[in-house]
C-alpha cells in the first residue's frame, strides 16, 4: 500500500487537514506583509531641501513658507519644487516675478531635507535621509531582504529534510520574530539591512516548509485544491498589511505589527502535526503511525486503522525509495528536460521580475499607495477563480504565455498615460497586476506538471532560486529612471514579453499524466 493510498483510507480532506491549514494560516499571512513591506516603510514622501539657514540679512526670516520656497528652491520642468537642489543664495527677484538667472547658482541640499509626512508618516527614507544621491540605499533594503529569502530557501529546505518539518518550522518562527524585533529597534542603516537579510532567510523557511507540510498531508486528487486554499493566505495578508500600514504610519511599529501574528503561531505550534510522510521515509514509523492515528481519529476514520501498522508505513515508502538518487545536475543531462529547465527558469525569472516590478512600485505609478495596494489585494480572489476555469478548459501553456504578454502590454500602455489621469492609470495598472498575478498562479502548477517525479523537487528548487533572483534585481531597476524616466517600465515590459514568448516553447500538460521518470520526458514527441 502506497502512502497516498493510506491517506485516502484515513481521510485526506477532513477536519485534520482543516486544522493544519488554519494553524499555518496564522504564520503565512505574515509572508505578504513582509514581502511587500517596503511599499510603506521605505516610502519616499514629498520633500525639499531644508532652507531654514538660507538667510540674506534677516529678510528671509520674514517671508512666508511659500515665499521661502520660491526664493530658496528651484523648480523642476513640471513646475514642482526641486527635491534635491537649492539656491546657493536667496533669489528675491522671483518674488516680483522677475525671471533673471543672475546669481541663480544651485547646489545640492546642504542641511538635510524637509518631508511631507502626511501620506507615509515616518519611513526609512525620512529616518536616514535615503533620498536624492542616497535613494539607491533605500531601494537596496528590498534587494537585500530578498537576497536573504533566496539564501533561506535551500538552507531551510536542507534543514527540514534532515531534521523534519515541524521543529525547523518552529526555528523559522522564532528567528523571524527575533530578527524582526531587532530590525525595528535598529539604530543605523547598516544594522537595519543586516537584520532584514536575516529576517528574509527566516521567512523563506516559513514559506517553503509550511507549503510542503500542507501538501504532504493531502492525497493527489486534493493537492490542487489545497494549493488554491493556501494561496488565499496571500490575499488576507495583503489586507492586514494595508490596515496596519495605514493605521500606524511609522516604520518601526509597522514591522512589529505585521510580525505579531507569529506570536500566535508559536503558541499554536504545539498542535501542529509533523509530516507522517517524512517520518515514514526516514524510518520513524512509530511516530508516523501516531500522527496517522490522530488524523484518522479527527476525520472519523478510526476503523480503517486496523490494516495500517508501522510495518505498513515502512513498506509504503520503501517501494518509493528504490532506484537511482537524482540531483540538480539531472535537469540538464538530456535534451528534452534540459529545454524544460532552461525555458521554465527564464519564465520563473520573468514572472517574479515583472510581478514585483509592479507590486513594489505602487507609488511610482503616481497613485495613492494604500488604495492601490487594496485594489491589488482585492482582485486576487476573482483572478484565481478565473485562472482555475481557464486552465481547466484551455490549458497551461496558453494561460502562461497569454498572461505574461498581457502584463507586458498593460505596462507598455501605462507608459503613455500621464500621471494626472489617475483613474485611467489605476485601471491599467490594476489590470496589469491582475494578469501578472495570474501568471504567478499558473507557473506553480505548470512547473509541477512539467518535471518528472524523480526530479520534481530539484526542478522547483531551481526555478524558485531564479525567481528570487528576479525579485532581488527588480527593485534596483527602478533606479534606471535617473537615466530615462521610462527605462524601468520598458525593462519590466520587455522582460514580461520575452518570458511570455519563451513560455510558448514549453509543452502543454493539460489532461496528461504526470511524468514519473526522465525517460518519460525524453520519449515524448
Amino acid at each position: 500500500m502506497k502512502f497516498d493510498d493510506i491517506l485516502l483510507e484515513i481521510g485526506s480532506s477532513g477536519k485534520f487537514q482543516v486544522m493544519l491549514i488554519l494553524i499555518q494560516t496564522i504564520s503565512r499571512i505574515t509572508l505578504p506583509c513582509h514581502f511587500l513591506l517596503n511599499n510603506f516603510i521605505a516610502g519616499v514622501p514629498s520633500h525639499h531641501c531644508d532652507i531654514s539657514t538660507l538667510d540674506g540679512g534677516g529678510v528671509f526670516r520674514n517671508l512666508t513658507l511659500e515665499q521661502r520656497l520660491a526664493v530658496g528652491v528651484p523648480l523642476e520642468q513640471d513646475g514642482t519644487p526641486s527635491s534635491c537642489r537649492m539656491f546657493e543664495k536667496p533669489q528675491y527677484q522671483y518674488l516680483s516675478s522677475q525671471n533673471s538667472s543672475e546669481d541663480s547658482l544651485t547646489v545640492e541640499c546642504q542641511n538635510g531635507w524637509v518631508y511631507d509626512n502626511s501620506s507615509f508618516g515616518y519611513t526609512l527614507a525620512t529616518e536616514w535621509d535615503l533620498v536624492c544621491s542616497r535613494k539607491g540605499m533605500n531601494k537596496a533594503t528590498a534587494t537585500i531582504f530578498f537576497i536573504g529569502v533566496m539564501v533561506g530557501a535551500p538552507l531551510y529546505g536542507f534543514l527540514s529534510d534532515r531534521f523534519g518539518r515541524r521543529p525547523i518550522l518552529l526555528v523559522a518562527y522564532l528567528s523571524t520574530v527575533i530578527f524582526a524585533i531587532i530590525s525595528s529597534f535598529s539604530t543605523s542603516y547598516v544594522m537595519f539591512v543586516i537584520m532584514r537579510f536575516f529576517t528574509g532567510i527566516s521567512l523563506s523557511g516559513i514559506s517553503i516548509i509550511s507549503y510542503v507540510l500542507n501538501l504532504e498531508w493531502f492525497s493527489i486528487e486534493h493537492r490542487t485544491f489545497s494549493g488554491v486554499i493556501i494561496s488565499l493566505d496571500w490575499t488576507v495578508g495583503n489586507w492586514i498589511l494595508i490596515l496596519i500600514a495605514y493605521s500606524i504610519k511609522e516604520w518601526r511599529m509597522t514591522i512589529l505589527g505585521v510580525t505579531s501574528p507569529l506570536i500566535l503561531s508559536i503558541i499554536a505550534w504545539r498542535w501542529l502535526p509533523e509530516s507522517a510522510r517524512w517520518l515514514a521515509a526516514n524510518g520513524k514509523v512509530e511516530e508516523a503511525h501516531y500522527y496517522i492515528m490522530k488524523c484518522a481519529k479527527m476525520n472519523n476514520r478510526s476503523m480503517c486503522m486496523a490494516a495500517i501498522t508501522p510495518g505498513t508505513l515502512l513498506d509504503s515508502v520503501q517501494d518509493q525509495e528504490k532506484g537511482n538518487k537524482y540531483t540538480f545536475i539531472d535537469l540538464f543531462r538530456t535534451p528534452n528536460i534540459r529545454k524544460i529547465a532552461l525555458c521554465s527558469g527564464i519564465v520563473w525569472f520573468g514572472v517574479a521580475f515583472s510581478y514585483y516590478g509592479i507590486s513594489l512600485n505602487i507609488s511610482g505609478f503616481g497613485l495613492n499607495p494604500y488604495l492601490t495596494q487594496f485594489i491589488f489585494a482585492s482582485i486576487e480572489i476573482p483572478i484565481r477563480i478565473g485562472v482555475y476555469y481557464f486552465l481547466k478548459h484551455f490549458g497551461r501553456r496558453p494561460g502562461q504565455t497569454g498572461s505574461l504578454l498581457l502584463t507586458g502590454l498593460f505596462l507598455f500602455i501605462n507608459m503613455f498615460v500621464s500621471k494626472d489621469k489617475w483613474a485611467i492609470r489605476t485601471t491599467i495598472v490594476t489590470l496589469g497586476r491582475a494578469v501578472s498575478e495570474a501568471s504567478f498562479t499558473i507557473v506553480y502548477l505548470f512547473t509541477t506538471e512539467l518535471y518528472p517525479t524523480v526530479v520534481r523537487q530539484n526542478g522547483l528548487g531551481y526555478t524558485s532560486l531564479l525567481a528570487r533572483l528576479g525579485v532581488s534585481i527588480s527593485p534596483l531597476v527602478m533606479l534606471l529612471e535617473d537615466v530615462w524616466h521610462l527605462l524601468p517600465d520598458i525593462t519590466y515590459c520587455a522582460m514580461a514579453v520575452a518570458s511570455g514568448l519563451v513560455a510558448s516553447l514549453l509543452p502543454e500538460t493539460l489532461n496528461r499524466k504526470l511524468p514519473q521518470l526522465i525517460k518519460d520526458i525524453e520519449q515524448t514527441r
